[in-house]
């Protein structure tokens, strides 16, 4: 399609904008106009979606009949077949006359189904019906009626889940969308952000007559960096805010951040433990998880426990069964701490050593560096911050995240931040370190 023919739909229509998918989708709406073909409109809330159906609409044979655009998540589950296919007299409580539906006033037109992901299965198979022949009948009839319309339907539901969890009908999906059109949010859209809130500032300076606002280099980067989770709805709105609030009419950085409420850029799922894990859809599933990691990580526990006394037992915690299972013991074999307590008893002032857990290693007492001035220096090796994290105390998870979190801070500390270095000391990789560094809120 011609950029002239382009920029004369963006203006009959009201759309602002050059992104390429934004164009690709006003292209791929003016080709399929001329046919009867089902329409599904995809994209965010708030990008927009309801202008397109008008454009096929108006660019149609169908143009001169009528053109109804219908909410189908506004509608109650309870009377959406009443207002979509009509209903006969006393079909039910209420019903004291009959009703012509939305399919019989829009004979020879065009019909815009917005949330149509919204409809009930009942009302699915209906609309299946109504696609496939044309047929349908009223509630309570048992009389076939015909209606010749076109069908546009739209929604911001992710329709492949929704027939997976058995929410929507597959057959009808395909049917909807024989020309489907996928629309941008507005993050993506680059420097169409800018020239959108241009538009929606001189709109409603003209509005409210007022001189209309402008933004300084700085609160244009904000613009441009916000992740806009309402997409051009959103925008529109807060330029309508700061139209009317604010005095000044350049408005710089600082007053921009007041209008723009903290959002991460675009709809993300919950993630645990790191970016690389699957994305969870809901509280049941991220308990599952938590709760099998848990179960695997007491698995993987157990297995070494079995390892160090099938190589014959010499570890020290093997002769203290209940110091292995707790994570906590003093070493009294170890040179240094035999330095330290010559009798091999604890002394009062000088604290005890901690092992966070086993070592599976050549020497069982490298996790030791030294003792000075009465204080324990960090251990070099916590197997604790290995890929994944044991649980050395079962009933104690606070202390096994406060002693990893120590370790690596004083690690971070002895390296002057290379964490490169750090890791390495650690003995673990730099990309559990990172993890481990964000997980703690160290960065």
């Amino acid at each position: 399609m011609a950029k002239t023919d382009l920029q004369q739909v963006k203006l009959r229509f009201g759309i602002v904008g050059n992104h390429e998918g934004l164009l690709r989708a006003i292209d791929v709406a003016m080709q399929v106009a001329p046919t009867d073909l089902s329409v599904l409109i995809t994209g965010e809330s708030g990008v927009g979606k309801e202008s397109f159906p008008q454009i096929i609409h108006q660019n149609s044979r169908r143009k001169h009949g009528q053109y109804i655009a219908v909410n189908c998540g506004a509608i109650p589950e309870g009377t959406i077949d009443s207002e979509l296919f009509g209903h006969e007299k006393g079909a039910f409580t209420g019903a004291i006359g009959e009703r012509k539906g939305y399919f019989a006033e829009a004979d020879g037109g065009t019909i815009f189904l917005d949330e149509v992901g919204e409809l009930p299965m009942p009302t699915q198979a209906r609309l299946l019906r109504v696609l496939e022949n044309g047929e349908y009948m009223r509630v309570g009839s048992s009389k076939v009626e015909k209606t010749n319309v076109r069908i546009v339907a739209a929604t911001n539901v992710n329709l492949d889940k929704a027939i997976m969890e058995g929410r929507f009908r597959s057959d009808l999906y395909y049917r909807l969308s024989t020309v489907p059109i996928q629309i941008p949010p507005l993050r993506e859209r680059g420097e169409d952000v800018a020239l959108l809130f241009r538009k929606f500032a001189s709109d409603f300076a003209e509005k409210y007559h007022m001189p209309a606002i402008q933004l300084t280099d700085e609160a244009k980067r904000m613009l441009l960096a916000y992740g806009w989770p309402g997409n051009v709805r959103q925008l529109k709105n807060i330029t309508e805010q700061i139209s009317i609030i604010e005095t000044a009419r350049e408005i710089s950085g600082d007053i921009l951040k007041h209008y723009l409420p903290s959002s991460p850029r675009g709809p993300q799922l919950p993630m645990l433990f790191g970016t690389d894990h699957q994305a969870l859809d809901n509280e049941r599933e991220i308990l599952y998880k938590v709760i099998f990691d848990l179960r695997h990580e007491v698995s993987e526990l157990r297995q070494r426990v079995d390892a160090l006394s099938d190589r014959g037992g010499n570890h020290p915690m093997m002769h203290n069964p209940a110091a292995a299972t707790s994570g906590n013991y003093l070493d009294y074999t170890h040179p240094v701490v035999q330095s330290a307590y010559p009798s091999g008893k604890e002394e009062a002032n000088v604290p005890t050593i901690i092992h966070p857990t086993l070592h599976e290693g050549p020497s069982a007492h490298s996790n030791v560096s030294s003792i000075k001035n009465g204080e324990i220096q960090d251990a070099t090796a916590y197997e604790t911050l290995r890929n994944e994290e044991p649980s050395y105390d079962e009933d104690s998870p606070k202390a096994i995240s406060e002693v990893n979190r120590e370790a690596i801070i004083r690690a971070l500390q002895r390296n002057r931040g290379r964490r490169t270095a750090a890791a390495k000391e650690l003995e673990i990789s730099v990309r559990t370190l990172y993890r481990k560094i964000k997980e703690y809120g160290l960065e």
